[in-house]
């Protein structure tokens, strides 16, 4: 009778399991058919902008200066995202001598060219933070001496032609609406309600939540070994292109990085030093620019899309050499709190496309004034 029983029991689990099996694949296949059919082109080749942005903007600068008094260190403000850096260093960044002429164009204009840069490193939490913590890392190089009219007309940035990016393809969020709920939520500090404003399900952001975990990576042995890209979408003379900077080790000398304890609260700085000042090896890195065929679903607005690499490859227009120097210093750390980047410090040739970009036009510029104003520094 017991045997009996169990074996009934066994049945009963067995066929409960298959019918979830069956259900959860169903789903998927659903899902898959859904995103397929949503995600596909064709798209526009030009912005589209909402009526609401310029509105959504002006809150989105009163959240962040919100967020930057709360993450103050003692008097001094900080960033309202990547406020540590792991160091800035000096970088070269040489044009290739056999450029496609079709990609020719800004700062890329002259094959073989090199430009001398600063290259910052970063966590990209808006508090300090131990390196072991889950977070996304940032990368952000300024080109120096650039001539030509910019798009933003600062007098001492006018000979500065900025890249902004960090180590994961996409955004957590797809315009400036979605980004004004979740980034007020986050000054609030209500992160969970960042992805689920309400009550309503059609209202959740499970993918976008998804793609935050994800960005909320473990962190590297380096930064130095760490691919880090655009997100958002930018000019290149008339291509629409999202950029990227991936480690090229084979045009440097051979190097293994001792291994690193992680405990160390700023072990990813220890990295970096170890490498180039007390080994005094160089890091050599690629720029590339993946081009936008509007033809298929590579969206200027959405930055929670990833372009494909199949249908678009990324193509090499640089190489990044970071020389073996002596960085950490009090006076340099200082002068790497005190830089401003903003990917609105370009060449009209490589003016930022989509609502992300337009919207860090307006924060960057609004929370570095307020910065540098009440740091008292240039």
């Amino acid at each position: 009778m017991l045997k009996r029983l169990w074996l009934w029991l066994g049945r009963l689990l067995g066929r409960l399991l298959l019918i979830l099996v069956l259900l959860g694949l169903a789903g998927w296949a659903l899902g898959e058919a859904y995103y397929a059919w949503k995600f596909s082109g064709p798209v526009a080749r030009e912005e589209e902008i909402p009526a609401d942005e310029a509105a959504l903007s002006r809150l989105i600068i009163e959240d962040a200066v919100r967020i930057v008094e709360q993450h103050r260190d003692n008097t001094r403000v900080l960033r309202d995202a990547h406020a540590k850096a792991h160091g800035c260093v000096k970088a070269e960044v040489q044009v290739l001598d056999d450029l496609e002429p079709a990609l020719r164009h800004g700062v890329f204009s002259d094959p073989g060219h090199r430009w001398q840069a600063w290259m910052r490193l970063s966590n990209g939490n808006a508090y300090p933070q131990f390196d072991r913590a889950r977070d996304a890392r940032g990368m952000a190089i300024k080109l120096l001496e650039v001539p030509g009219d910019k798009l933003m007309k600062s007098p001492e940035h006018a000979g500065e032609q900025d890249f902004v990016m960090f180590n994961h393809p996409v955004f957590f969020v797809r315009d400036v609406a979605e980004y004004r709920s979740n980034f007020a939520a986050q000054a609030d500090g209500k992160k969970a309600l960042a992805f689920f404003p309400d009550w309503d399900p059609r209202s959740w952001e499970i993918r976008h939540l998804i793609i935050a975990l994800k960005t909320l990576a473990p962190a590297p042995q380096t930064p130095l070994a760490t691919t880090y890209n655009s997100i958002a979408p930018f000019k290149l003379g008339p291509h629409n292109i999202k950029y990227r900077v991936v480690p090229a080790p084979q045009h440097c000398p051979p190097y293994q990085l001792p291994e690193q304890n992680t405990d160390l609260p700023n072990f990813l700085r220890n990295a970096l030093y170890r490498q180039l000042s007390l080994d005094r090896v160089p890091a050599c890195f690629e720029l590339q620019v993946q081009r936008q065929d509007p033809r298929h679903y590579m969206p200027l607005e959405d930055p929670s899309v990833e372009w494909s690499e199949k249908i678009a490859p990324f193509e090499s227009v640089a190489r990044i050499n970071v020389p073996a120097q002596d960085f950490d210093s009090r006076e340099q750390n200082l002068f790497c709190d005190n830089l401003s980047f903003n990917p609105w410090h370009a060449l009209p040739e490589h003016r930022p496309l989509g609502g992300i970009n337009r919207l860090r036009k307006a924060v960057y510029e609004a929370v570095s004034a307020y910065r540098h104003q009440r740091n008292a520094t240039p």
